[in-house]
């Protein structure tokens, strides 16, 4: 049986092996006085917890791992977070861990002090082979366990979307509508295209950008330029309109020093795509909005939401409504930004901006407004949310939606059962009825 550290830290939370006559690997008495706080950031596992060696009391931090020999491989011997730890927890003491001082450091060895019907629950709950392991068992759970842990996973994924705004924030050296700007363009990839559009918007900065905003054929060449989406072979024969293009995006990438190109045609993802959601319509909607909008950021996080709806509502020029690629006319004409999408921008763009500028500026009426935002927004229907609502878990809003691809994805999949609520109610309840 594969134990995994997440089945660890249940164990020692909640103090599940024998007590009796424990005896650390180095041959102390050991006796538990509190088990410390679990600590969900970087550091120590368990924090202000409480023993006694022989007749001594020790306070201090609890660290935990399958095998002993982790604490060298995670190098905590040389972080000055974990020279406090008092006890290090382990199931299998495969390699003897000394402090800085070359003193031993106290082990406890979980292996054989832990009930095996406690072990086989485990197994038996990560063993399933569905995507929510614990799917025929949800009705079993309180509502309350199940809202706290939506709650939970909800604020994990702001956080999660959060390290991207900060990230792109320290690269534009605190500058909001530069940061506003990737950001938006980023999720107009709408997630296949993201990462070649986020790139795009890096090798065009706003700044140019601006001083374009007259001339919305101008920022259109530029962006399709610098995508490597008016290359041409010697087979292609322009049309009239990318010939415009061509020769305006030849001007201004000598007039702002460009690398030619700088993104690779091969990077842009069209396979399997309706032609609406084309690279070419997408960065053709966004120049709309970059045309329109002088000031992305304060217009993202200030405008109410329903003028905010109807603004990112834009059509693609002309050109783009006949034609999904250049040459290639569409069937039926091409639609400019749809509902969907744009709840799409709301939830991944708008969101993470205000949560993101609310934490860094101390003000809560930001991330408060983000919430608010999500919860007005209907739920995002697609495969995940369509297995909870089989479950008997329907999303009411954005909210909830949001929380359930994150537990979903985070938790289900990835069998961290032992670090969910509902996984750990189950298992705590399975052992009190047996």
């Amino acid at each position: 049986m594969k134990i995994q550290e997440d089945w660890l830290h249940f164990i020692w939370k909640l103090q599940y092996f024998d007590k009796k006559d424990l005896i650390t690997a180095q041959g102390d008495k050991l006796t538990i006085l509190s088990p410390g706080i679990r600590n969900k950031d970087a550091g120590p596992d368990f924090l202000h917890a409480s023993i006694m060696l022989g007749d001594i009391t020790w306070y201090g931090h609890i660290e935990l791992h399958v095998k002993a020999s982790a604490w060298q491989t995670h190098q905590h011997h040389l972080d000055i977070a974990y020279e406090n730890v008092i006890l290090h927890v382990v199931w299998y003491n495969d390699q003897s861990i000394q402090r800085k001082d070359h003193t031993p450091l106290p082990t406890l060895v979980l292996q054989g002090k832990v009930a095996p019907t406690f072990l086989e629950k485990c197994e038996q709950l990560i063993q399933q082979q569905i995507n929510i392991p614990c799917g025929s068992q949800l009705y079993q759970v309180p509502t309350i366990v199940k809202n706290s842990m939506l709650d939970k996973v909800l604020f994990q994924r702001l956080s999660n979307k959060n390290a991207l705004v900060y990230r792109l924030l320290n690269n534009n050296q605190g500058d909001w509508e530069e940061t506003a700007y990737q950001l938006l363009a980023h999720n107009f990839g709408f997630k296949i295209n993201s990462p070649a559009m986020l790139e795009l918007s890096i090798a065009v900065p706003l700044k140019i950008i601006r001083k374009l905003r007259q001339e919305r054929i101008q920022i259109e060449a530029l962006l399709l330029g610098q995508a490597g989406l008016l290359t041409t072979t010697s087979k292609d024969i322009p049309d009239a309109y990318m010939t415009i293009l061509i020769q305006e995006y030849s001007y201004l990438s000598h007039k702002y020093q460009f690398n030619k190109y700088t993104i690779n045609k091969s990077n842009w993802k069209f396979f399997r795509l309706r032609p609406a959601n084309f690279p070419t319509i997408r960065i053709a909607q966004l120049v709309q909005i970059l045309y329109q909008q002088p000031h992305l950021f304060n217009w993202l996080v200030h405008t109410p939401v329903e003028v905010l709806r109807s603004q990112l509502a834009v059509t693609q020029s002309t050109y783009w409504q006949h034609y999904y690629t250049f040459g290639k006319p569409s069937k039926s004409k091409i639609p400019g930004l749809g509902i969907s999408s744009i709840e799409n921008i709301l939830i991944n763009t708008v969101v993470p901006l205000l949560v993101a500028y609310g934490k860094s500026h101390d003000q809560s009426t930001y991330i408060d407004k983000a919430l608010a935002l999500l919860q007005t927004l209907p739920p995002e229907y697609n495969n995940i949310t369509h297995e909870w609502e089989k479950l008997g878990i329907k999303a009411q809003n954005a909210f909830d939606s949001q929380a359930l691809i994150e537990l979903f994805n985070c938790f289900c999949i990835q069998k961290r059962c032992l670090s969910c609520n509902i996984g750990t109610t189950l298992l705590q309840r399975s052992l009190i009825e047996k």
